[in-house]
């Protein structure tokens, strides 16, 4: 069974970082794409960024591009999303997800329907 457990959310005042972390258990292809998403109340879940663990790169949201980092521990098996310069908009339910399949030009998905599998999800709170 394929499982993803987040943590490392909390409450930041603006201009605070915090680092968020996924790990993954129970996969056997050694090659999947794994994202970050968020979902403010009221909101539709909206993709932060993304990686293939094969190799590639790593795409943001232009909102967060400077601000967040995605990184990999393969000896760990854990995804990280390293979040600075904190906005109040960055409020909201983050998720990681992991995703078997890539669009037609070899890219992870930037949209909820390309991942199979989810987190329970870590909460974030910038306040200003």
């Amino acid at each position: 069974q394929v499982q993803l457990v987040e943590s490392g959310g909390g409450s930041v005042q603006a201009g605070g970082s915090l680092r968020l972390s996924c790990a993954a258990s129970g996969y056997t292809s050694s090659s999947y794409c794994m994202a970050w998403f968020r979902q403010a109340p009221g909101k539709e879940r909206e993709w932060v960024g993304s990686t293939y663990t094969g190799g590639g790169t790593t795409d943001y949201l232009d909102s967060v591009k400077g601000r967040f980092t995605i990184s990999r521990d393969n000896a760990k098996n854990t995804l990280y999303l390293e979040m600075n310069t904190l906005k109040p908009e960055d409020t909201a339910m983050y998720y990681c997800a992991a995703g078997f399949s890539r669009d037609s030009g070899g890219f992870c998905y930037r949209h909820r329907y390309g991942y199979n599998v989810w987190g329970q999800g870590t909460q974030v709170t910038v306040s200003s």
